[in-house]
């Protein structure tokens, strides 16, 4: 059984429709009904809800709370996946980048354009596309996004395009 650490800091992928605001927003987690879906048989997927912020919300000080989760779960090292907004989730991952060294295992941050749940949303394949490049990327960290892998250093988002590129 491989463990995998999913460490959820809200963004697009954890946004719903808010009836009364009319608007789309980071209100409860709901990434887990989504793991419950697909078929893992050998991973143990631990879930750690950190927190459910629009990444354009984000400070550093939450940056410090995504490392210091990063640093505990790598007390009993296992690959790390990281939800994550899209709009400064390459920032996220230059910290982690910066401040972690010789590291045994894969972190990937990955998130989405279109709410989990929502026509077309690009969640559930960006979550799944990164349980597997968890498991056989060397140690590192990158960005996992539409059937693509990035090191964390060499992407950036295009907005125009609504999809991260080689930078």
């Amino acid at each position: 059984m491989q463990r995998i650490y999913v460490i959820a800091t809200g963004g697009t992928i954890e946004k719903v429709y808010s009836e009364q605001t009319g608007a789309v927003q980071n209100i409860d987690s709901k990434i887990d009904r989504y793991f419950r879906l697909l078929r893992l048989p050998d991973a143990e997927i631990q879930v750690t809800h950190l927190m459910n912020k629009d990444s354009l919300e984000m400070t550093d000080a939450d940056r410090a709370l995504v490392l210091a989760a990063v640093e505990e779960r790598l007390k009993e090292p296992a690959p790390i996946v990281i939800t994550h907004g899209t709009d400064t989730m390459v920032e996220t991952g230059l910290v982690l980048e910066e401040k972690l060294h010789d590291l045994r295992f894969p972190i990937v941050l990955t998130g989405a354009m279109t709410p989990l749940g929502f026509e077309a949303s690009d969640g559930l394949q960006n979550l799944t596309e990164s349980l597997l490049a968890a498991r056989v990327l060397a140690p590192g960290v990158y960005v996992v996004m539409h059937n693509q892998v990035f090191p964390v250093s060499r992407v950036r988002k295009d907005r125009q395009l609504a999809r991260f590129v080689w930078k």
